[in-house]
């Protein structure tokens, strides 16, 4: 239905009429242009000339046509199917085709009345339904919420959900926090006849041991309808193909509705991603021995750092020292003297001299091999240092001194010090800590030396250095310029009974002093460690100029090889200035990479290892919860169903009376100068005057 109306008073309309009259009259009214022609001729031209000025005076009053759309929108039908594995797990071929058949159909009699959308669901929520039951895991709130989020705003008749109602991801789906108002009809699949069985429910464990310690690892057994069964927990490492048994306990059954939790103690004994897998043996008329096991992941990291200290002679000073780095579990500390070392010093991260170069001995030795391996290093010094010698090997401070005298010195934290913090417990307390024994002498510290301490003699502050750290020629290097440290260790425990203030002040030190910085120029890391079987391998990559500026120009590749050896070859992706991959899914097991690109002639490359670990979710539950299908339609107001009577769906539907169209109504408001049929009318009046006239003689 269209309306007119017209911007200005509806009365101008008579103007325009009469407009139109006085210019046809004027025009033909005694015009004797046509006087050998019919008179009707004379009228027919006034009639076409008043009709057009009329209709563009009309078109003046700016007229607008108003017209109402009206639009019926069906109700949208929204059909789910769970695709997760514990759905075939209890439907054979000649079942699963029966029940493909009947959701078809259920579909064809829907899309007669209603929009009929459809979704598959499981670990992630996708159109279309393809009756691949595949999924690691399910989730029905992902599901409902999804569906709020796309239809909330639509006019949504119904959900249909096909599933056995084991979720084993995400929330209750009874608890969802959803304003769905459409019914939720539900096909009850799957068996829930209670089987005997025993499962291996869920194992929880760290991630990340670190190597030396011991990890517990905690299972949850469960058994259903085996009274009276014995069977047994075992666990067992692999190691490539082979299975190596570590642990075996006896689990006897006691009742129907058995549970029990278990745990387990393991040595992280070898670094890298260790596999284990945990059994729990069958028993006889055990409906599935899917479940009975579970493989497991762990990340051991070899983060302990090597130290070895190098004293000139026994002292209190490397008793403290030992005690001290040994609390910690990143550290592993060796001691060794200057006349007797046994040990290749190669071998270590970080080196403690205690009082070397000494008078007695220059260390030439190790001190050549710190430098040329680039290993970093604490020096101590003492009255047996031979001062001379070390301001030699190091530049951080020098230290003019005979040796033959010596300051009782304490250390006071210097304010400026910022590269670490020190808690202000230690702050506070460490100037009150007993004197060290210091050489007398002159202390200067280089420009670009990070002093920590500096002297307190007495009761004067001085501004000469009693611990410094820094770094010369890309190696960090520390000099504490007293000994008698272990007065420090004892007092703290004296004051405070632990040794905490000592630990701390020795230990960020060490961390400082031994942290490697990472110059490698191609540097290549996956995402994880540890990834899922359900979800892709992916990896970063960076490379550097000579600068350390990070570039991507040339192609980089890399090969992942699996225990069996076969390789996958990949290239990365350039992504900004820098590289990705997404190598997609790998089947479980151990992996090995070595990355490679070339760059201003020089091939650089990068190796690691990641594991891919099984998702068993699905093995875990395999009674169906139709219960709380019932409740979730009841909750909706909708109803459950079983497979054999999907077909009653769309009678359900059409027999609840509320899933019905929607109607909108579209007001349309347009200016009638914008039709182009008007246009044409113009032209069709203008043309068919100048044709006559020209046709009768006249212009």
């Amino acid at each position: 239905m269209a309306n007119l109306t017209f911007q200005y008073p509806a009365w101008y309309l008579i103007l325009c009429v009469l407009l139109g009259a006085a210019y046809a009259l004027v025009l033909y009214y005694r015009d004797k242009t046509f006087h050998e022609q019919s008179e009707r001729l004379n009228w027919l031209l006034g009639a076409l000339r008043f009709i057009t000025v009329t209709f563009l005076s009309m078109l003046l009053l700016s007229p607008l046509l108003k017209s109402l759309i009206t639009e019926s929108k069906k109700p949208v039908i929204i059909l789910a199917q769970d695709r997760s594995e514990s759905v075939a797990a209890e439907m054979d071929e000649q079942e699963r085709t029966a029940f493909q058949q009947s959701f078809e159909d259920l579909v064809q009699a829907l899309e007669r009345d209603y929009e009929v959308q459809q979704y598959a669901f499981g670990s992630e929520v996708r159109e279309g339904i393809d009756f691949t039951f595949q999924d690691k895991v399910t989730n029905v709130s992902k599901l409902l919420t999804n569906v709020y989020d796309l239809y909330s705003n639509q006019n949504l008749g119904a959900i249909i959900l096909a599933t056995d109602g084991i979720y084993n991801e995400g929330s209750n789906p009874l608890y969802l926090n959803t304003k769905l108002t459409a019914p939720i009809y539900t096909v009850a699949l799957g068996d829930t006849t209670v089987k005997k069985d025993v499962i291996l429910k869920r194992v929880f464990h760290n991630k990340i041991a670190y190597l030396g310690d011991k990890f517990t690892v905690q299972l949850d057994i469960a058994a259903q309808n085996s009274t009276g069964a014995n069977t047994s927990l075992s666990v067992y490492k692999l190691e490539g193909n082979n299975a190596r048994k570590l642990q075996q306990t006896p689990v006897n059954i006691d009742r129907s509705d058995f549970f029990i939790t278990r745990e387990v103690v393991l040595d992280a004994d070898q670094s890298g991603v260790q596999r284990f897998r945990i059994v729990v043996e069958p028993i006889s008329g055990e409906a599935t021995n899917a479940n009975n096991s579970k493989e497991i992941f762990i990340d051991v990291l070899d983060a302990r750092q090597k130290i070895l200290i190098v004293a000139n002679s026994p002292h209190p000073d490397v008793t403290a020292l030992r005690q001290s780095i040994n609390a910690n579990k990143n550290y592993q500390v060796d001691l060794a003297y200057a006349n007797d070392i046994k040990v290749n010093i190669t071998d270590y991260d970080f080196v403690i001299l205690h009082q070397l170069p000494s008078r007695n001995f220059d260390a030439s030795g190790i001190i050549n091999t710190l430098q040329k391996e680039r290993i970093p290093r604490l020096f101590i010094a003492g009255m047996q240092t031979n001062f001379s010698r070390l301001n030699q090997l190091q530049s951080l401070v020098t230290i003019q001194s005979d040796g033959r005298n010596s300051n009782d010195v304490q250390g006071r934290p210097v304010g400026t010090f910022n590269n670490f913090t020190l808690s202000e417990d230690l702050l506070q307390n460490l100037p009150n800590f007993p004197p060290l024994t210091a050489p007398f002498g002159e202390f200067e510290p280089a420009p670009d030396a990070a002093v920590l301490l500096t002297q307190r003699i007495g009761k004067l502050d001085t501004r000469y250095p009693l611990f410094v750290l820094g770094e010369e020629n890309g190696v960090k290097v520390g000099v504490l310029c007293a000994e008698g440290i272990w007065k420090w260790r004892l007092f703290d425990f004296l004051q405070h009974q632990n040794h905490q203030i000592f630990d701390e002040i020795l230990g960020k030190s060490i961390q400082f002093l031994s942290l490697k910085e990472d110059k490698r120029k191609f540097r290549v890391t996956p995402t994880k460690n540890i990834f899922n079987e359900n979800e892709p391998v992916l990896f970063d990559a960076e490379l550097y100029n000579d600068n350390y500026e990070l570039i991507n120009e040339p192609d980089a590749r890399i090969v992942i090889t699996n225990s069996s050896g076969k390789d996958f070859d990949f290239t990365f992706n350039k992504n900004g200035r820098s590289y990705s991959l997404n190598a997609g899914i790998f089947p479980t097991g151990n992996y090995t990479f070595r990355a490679s690109v070339t760059n201003a002639g020089q091939n650089l490359t990068a190796t690691g290892q990641f594991s891919v670990q099984p998702v068993q979710l699905e093995l875990f539950e395999t009674t169906a919860n139709h219960s709380l299908l019932r409740l979730l339609s009841e909750q909706y107001g909708g109803a459950m169903v079983y497979p054999d009577n999907v077909a009653q769906i769309a009678d359900l539907i059409k027999d609840k009376g509320t899933v019905k169209p929607v109607i909108f109504e579209t007001s349309k408001t347009r200016a009638v100068i914008n039709l182009k049929w008007i246009f044409f009318l113009l032209l069709l009046l203008l043309t068919g005057e100048w044709f006559l006239r020209r046709y009768f003689g006249a212009y």
